[in-house]
């Protein structure tokens, strides 16, 4: 029996990220952050 329907959600920031060659403001993942998937803008 689950008491609760609880949701978990992803933990999201707004990062400036390297999309293509510009850079854009992007919600993305604390575990992509941390894993490198994403680059990060200067």
């Amino acid at each position: 029996m689950v008491a609760t329907k609880r949701r978990f959600d992803p933990n999201l920031q707004k990062v400036r990220v390297l999309v293509g060659a510009t850079p854009r403001r992007v919600y993305v993942c604390t575990r992509c952050l941390k894993a490198g998937k994403v680059t990060k803008a200067a």
